[in-house]
């Protein structure tokens, strides 16, 4: 998650216009600085770096191919003709109720269960056992003390759970002939399907931790100094705005993110990305200008032109609304620069 997200910020604070906030019409454009006088650029050429080559864990196999099954196993073949027992997985429709009235997030309807998982609240699997398909059952059951809702931390609530149907811990061919994915038909197919798709994951982390070490050495390899203070208050506007976007997709605030996978507070955070995205970008247009990567006004209305038509929309000023083109221009020439570095970079595994 920490190396994705690195990337992830790295080309957000390029492309500043993400943010959302017209904070672009007001920084100096990254083209028109002289930043040779802020960055002294090292070898950048065949930068060494050493990562692991993609690899599919035997574990993380299985349990891909089980989870699949479940999601997409056909109603219509379900197990009918008996009780629940350890191991299966239960298709349940449920409403939780805290004196009588239901609760938020308690009610749910096709969700499926594996018996022995411990996904649910102590009791609530237990007492599915030996339940028979399309029979409903009230579970009278109390949350645990620390549980992480106050409202239900501790209360005492009940539970109306219907079966709909048993999924069976073991995979059949006739079952994953119906899960509906193409040229499927067995389950030695349906692991190469599995494997197939858990390697193109891996191999796109792998691209991902390349592409970040090679920024690495990179950046070692230059010399700094003092950024103007005004770039690096523009960057961390950018850089907390990109946070807090991203944090609301987990459906937490900007300081628990960072928390949770930083270990820092969002303004320790931001102190501490700002300046060395500011020395990132910097020493990237120092690359793109040495190397002739620098989009050209013309090909930058090109690109622009083709993203905006492929959006739907009619014209590069309806597509790009409150942000800049320069915002884009800065976006392409480090997505260029990267490219660049990586191509000439020497990766052993």
């Amino acid at each position: 998650m920490k190396n994705k997200l690195a990337t992830l910020l790295a080309i957000l604070t390029a492309m500043s216009m993400l943010a959302g906030c017209g904070r672009a019409q007001e920084k100096l454009a990254l083209k028109d600085m002289n930043v040779e006088q802020y960055v002294t650029l090292g070898e950048y050429k065949g930068l060494e770096v050493t990562v692991a080559a993609p690899s599919v864990d035997e574990t993380e196999l299985e349990d891909t191919m089980m989870q699949t099954f479940i999601d997409y196993f056909p109603a219509e073949m379900g197990v009918t003709d008996r009780g629940i027992v350890e191991g299966d997985t239960a298709n349940i429709d449920y409403v939780g109720k805290k004196n009588d009235v239901a609760f938020e997030g308690g009610t749910a309807a096709g969700s499926n269960l594996t018996i022995g998982s411990d996904s649910f609240i102590d009791g609530f699997e237990d007492g599915l056992v030996g339940v028979k398909v399309g029979e409903t059952v009230d579970l009278n059951l109390t949350f645990p003390e620390n549980y992480r809702n106050a409202d239900l931390a501790g209360a005492e609530v009940v539970f109306t759970v219907t079966v709909n149907y048993i999924i069976p811990a073991e995979m059949n061919d006739d079952a994953i002939a119906a899960l509906g994915f193409e040229g499927v038909t067995n389950e030695e197919e349906f692991r190469q399907f599995a494997y197939d798709y858990l390697y193109q994951a891996a191999e796109e982390e792998r691209n991902a931790e390349v592409q970040n070490a090679v920024v690495e050495a990179f950046l070692a390899n230059c010399s700094f100094n003092e950024i103007p203070e005004a770039m690096i208050k523009e960057y961390k506007g950018t850089i907390k705005d990109n946070i807090e976007n991203t944090a609301s997709v987990y459906g937490v605030d900007a300081d628990t993110f960072t928390t949770v996978f930083y270990q820092m507070d969002l303004d320790t955070f931001v102190d501490t990305h700002a300046e060395n995205n500011a020395k990132q970008n910097i020493a990237m247009q120092a690359v793109a200008n040495k190397e002739g990567l620098a989009m050209s006004d013309a090909d930058l209305d090109t690109q622009l032109l083709i993203e905006a038509q492929a959006a739907g929309h009619e014209t590069i000023d309806e597509y790009i609304g409150d942000a800049s083109k320069e915002d884009f221009r800065e976006y392409y020439m480090y997505v260029d620069v990267l490219k660049f570095l990586v191509d000439n970079a020497v990766v052993s595994e």
